[in-house]
């Protein structure tokens, strides 16, 4: 059985995440100018403001993730939260520019960060509901460049209403041009929610999804949608209960440390990198950002491809090799090396961070059945969101004690650290062409009870019967096994 990833309604639904990827683009970029020019507060105190969402994240994500698992409506499980919470956040989002008192500001800008936590995590859990195991990574691949596109339209406003200005205008400006900023992105992120109210119907696409699965003989993806079957509601409670493995919860654990491990790395180069390049390399730094973010653009597809035919764990590896190569490099780049070789290095990194964030979340929540989709999602943007909180007060620290050069050291070890946790985990891959053998005996059995005579002369069920174990199914990987895997990975890194 040849399973086919649905491109139209992988792009509809990923119009919730590219309205939520628009809106933290917009306010990562907008609301520590209001902050400072509006309200003059120190970067101290602006920066601990903005750490605010972070630490929200940390708890409400697995909450409202949890909470969405269980819901059952007409309009499905995440999509009760997309409405309310977009609507919500839309609101106090264009209401900020009228507020001139820093008391009510900060109010409503939490409010603002509650709203937008409503429903991060049922939007992202949205993907693996409406798709099968093996193609988890391709849909990935489409959310994320979905989410990308978003922010470069929020970028493009920003420079259309020349937010960047905002030093040089008088307070006049808060209440004209600057508005026109909060209001073009909040009209976009309605028009996203209006799109995908109209075009994406959760319980038929999550429905379809499940017969799919079925067919491919994955019956814990069975959820709690309603279908009417009383059998598949049965199997979907059954499913549920199901505790993990010792193996399974191996897996789980390092998977999250690898996650907390990488964007230690990566976010403090993204967080500090403008610092390092004005003071240390005399560059800008904006040009060596934006290549970092192209090449990682067009990598998303083809990644999310090799990762389903390859192996998402492999691709992995290979994404944190080149971020230990390219962040290792950079330390020995100074401001008379040529700037193409920075150019190179960031391209290196940002391919390197598509081949990470494309296929981490799919094997995350690999791991649990169909009606915990939601609370893992919370998971892996609790082990994201630690490490976003943690490493820009660590690497600044750093930084301060030892000088602005140690920021590419910090990010490689953190980086190298992340390959060796990545190692001892064994579920979470699911190879497309595994899950086809699986489901061609199954197939067969099917046309055998239905039309015996024909099945005798068109299946040939002996060699159907013969399925590849899925390496996804063994436990607590031994030395030997790990070392054979380093030494896999490090000769397919040379020959890349």
């Amino acid at each position: 059985m040849k399973v086919k990833l649905n491109y139209k309604r992988t792009v509809l639904a990923g119009m919730a995440f590219f309205l939520i990827c628009m809106f933290w683009q917009a306010y990562d970029t907008i609301i520590p100018l209001v902050l400072t020019y509006k309200f003059h507060m120190t970067q101290t105190l602006s920066g601990s403001i903005m750490a605010i969402d972070n630490i929200l994240a940390l708890f409400m994500l697995p909450l409202f993730g949890k909470l969405s698992d269980k819901c059952n409506t007409k309009l499905g499980r995440r999509t009760p939260f997309i409405l309310v919470g977009t609507i919500i956040a839309v609101a106090l989002f264009a209401l900020l520019p009228f507020i001139d008192s820093l008391l009510y500001f900060v109010i409503t800008l939490v409010a603002m960060l509650i709203a937008m936590a409503v429903f991060r995590s049922p939007a992202v859990a949205l993907m693996p509901d409406i798709t099968v195991k093996p193609l988890r990574s391709k849909a990935n691949a489409v959310i994320n460049l979905m989410g990308t596109i978003g922010g470069i339209i929020a970028l493009l406003f920003g420079i259309v209403f020349a937010t960047k200005e905002i030093e040089h205008m008088d307070d006049a400006y808060m209440h004209s041009n600057f508005y026109y900023f909060f209001l073009a992105v909040a009209s976009a992120m309605l028009i996203s929610l209006v799109i995908y109210m109209f075009f994406v119907c959760e319980n038929r696409f999550a429905r379809d999804m499940q017969e799919q699965s079925r067919a491919l003989g994955l019956d814990e993806e069975i959820t709690t949608y309603d279908s009417g079957d009383e059998e598949a509601e049965s199997a979907a409670q059954a499913a549920g209960d199901r505790k993990l493995t010792k193996g399974e919860l191996c897996s789980l654990i390092f998977l999250l440390a690898s996650i907390f491990m990488w964007y230690m790395g990566y976010n403090a180069v993204t967080s500090k990198y403008s610092v390092y390049a004005a003071h240390v390399l005399h560059k800008d730094y904006a040009l060596t950002l934006m290549i970092a973010n192209a090449a990682g653009l067009v990598s998303f597809l083809p990644v999310g491809i090799i990762a389903s035919k390859r192996g998402r764990k492999k691709t992995i590896l290979a994404g944190v090799i080149m971020m230990v190569v390219a962040f290792g490099s950079m330390s020995f780049v100074t401001a008379d090396t040529p700037i193409a070789v920075m150019y190179l290095l960031f391209a290196i990194a940002g391919i390197g961070w598509a081949s990470i964030n494309v296929n981490s979340f799919p094997m995350v929540v690999e791991l649990c059945t169909g009606s915990d989709t939601g609370l893992y999602t919370g998971y892996y943007y609790t082990a994201s969101m630690a490490a976003q909180i943690v490493t820009p007060i660590f690497s600044g620290w750093l930084m301060d004690m030892l000088g602005l050069k140690i920021l590419c050291p910090y990010a490689a070890l953190f980086s190298a650290i992340a390959f060796f946790t990545m190692l001892p985990v064994r579920h979470g891959d699911v190879l497309e062409s595994r899950l086809e053998q699986v489901a061609e005996p199954q197939a067969a059995e099917a046309v055998q009870t239905e039309f015996p005579e024909a099945a005798e002369t068109t299946v040939d069920t002996g060699k159907a019967a013969e399925v590849p174990e899925n390496p996804a199914a063994s436990e607590i990987p031994k030395a030997d096994e790990i070392a054979n895997e380093i030494a896999e990975i490090s000769v397919a890194a040379q020959i890349s």
